[in-house]
């Protein structure tokens, strides 16, 4: 395309600063020394920003500075609120040494805990931080989903990979978010074979094989219907596990029975299925991602504890 004046005039930089070049954009990063000092000027584009920082400005910073070590430890709950967790550890947070710093990351049903540390001498930092980090995952063990910097699907694939096992998954209220999630990890072919997005009734009987009498009786969601999608998802897709999930979304389509955020969520095996209901509060969306969360964690949990 021909360079137009604007894209001209991105390329001007100060004559006394050293261009950083931007390999995934147009605007340069500009780098400027004065008095022992480093400024470091970087497009607002945070994919542009990232690129510039990782290849060019750290490695520069390195070679000029004598900098700490910087090291983290990363665990995640799932089932249980920032708060409740904070009360919890109070007393081994608070003893915690000055170089070393806690960090709670929540995020929609789960609560991320990384301790920080810096040190001049890195193996005593390392050794500084298991000991402690082993204090941390005794305390919140009933919660811990993984004692390592991964999400939750993540954590899911590489369970189910240890155990040479496969899943699939039953949606209806989240219409295909769960294999989103699943799918968004690199070789996720290896153990999930795929989704059937059922949102209406037509498609749970006619390709889950949910019998009409139960979804005439107790509606599409209830504990019935979602044991009878996750049977099918497994007996269809033929896979060793499945989860399934039907709820009310909002903002309406609520009773008096089954408000919005009503979730049904099943999981199981050919020979067992657990199924528990949860009341979500929030709005269309978070109450779509609290579901897919809370369906891989329960279906993470019945392979701990079934095999």
């Amino acid at each position: 395309r021909p360079l137009i004046e604007r894209n001209l005039k991105q390329a001007e930089v100060p004559d006394v600063c050293t261009v950083l070049h931007n390999e995934r954009g147009t605007a340069p990063g500009m780098w400027f020394e004065k008095n022992g000092k480093v400024y470091v000027s970087l497009p607002g584009v945070p994919h542009e920003m990232k690129g510039l920082m990782t290849k060019q400005v750290l490695p520069k910073l390195k070679l000029l500075f004598d900098t700490p070590f910087i090291e983290h430890r990363t665990l995640l709950t799932a089932g249980v609120g920032e708060s409740f967790i904070a009360e919890t550890i109070k007393d081994w947070e608070a003893s915690l040494p000055t170089h070393l710093k806690l960090a709670y990351l929540p995020n929609y049903g789960m609560v991320r805990l990384r301790i920080t540390g810096w040190a001049t001498d890195k193996e005593k930092l390392d050794q500084e931080l298991d000991r402690q980090f082993a204090s941390l995952k005794n305390l919140v063990q009933q919660w811990l989903v993984t004692d390592q910097d991964e999400t939750l699907q993540m954590t899911l694939s590489r369970l189910l990979r240890a155990k040479n096992k496969s899943m699939s998954t039953a949606e209806s209220c989240t219409g295909g978010y769960i294999a989103h999630l699943i799918t968004a990890i690199d070789g996720a072919s290896s153990n999930y074979k795929g989704t059937v997005v059922s949102y209406d009734n037509e498609i749970k009987t006619q390709i889950l094989k949910v019998s009409p009498e139960t979804l005439r009786s107790v509606g599409a969601v209830s504990e019935e219907v979602v044991r009878e999608m996750a049977e099918g998802a497994i007996m269809i897709m033929n896979t060793d596990y499945a989860v399934a999930v039907s709820g009310i979304m909002g903002p309406e389509g609520g009773t008096p029975e089954k408000p919005v955020g009503t979730v049904w969520i099943a999981a199981g095996s050919r020979d067992k299925i657990v199924a528990q209901k949860f009341q979500f509060k929030f709005d269309r969306l978070r109450n779509i991602e609290m579901t897919a969360v809370t369906a891989l964690n329960l279906l993470r949990k019945f392979i701990i504890e079934n095999g």
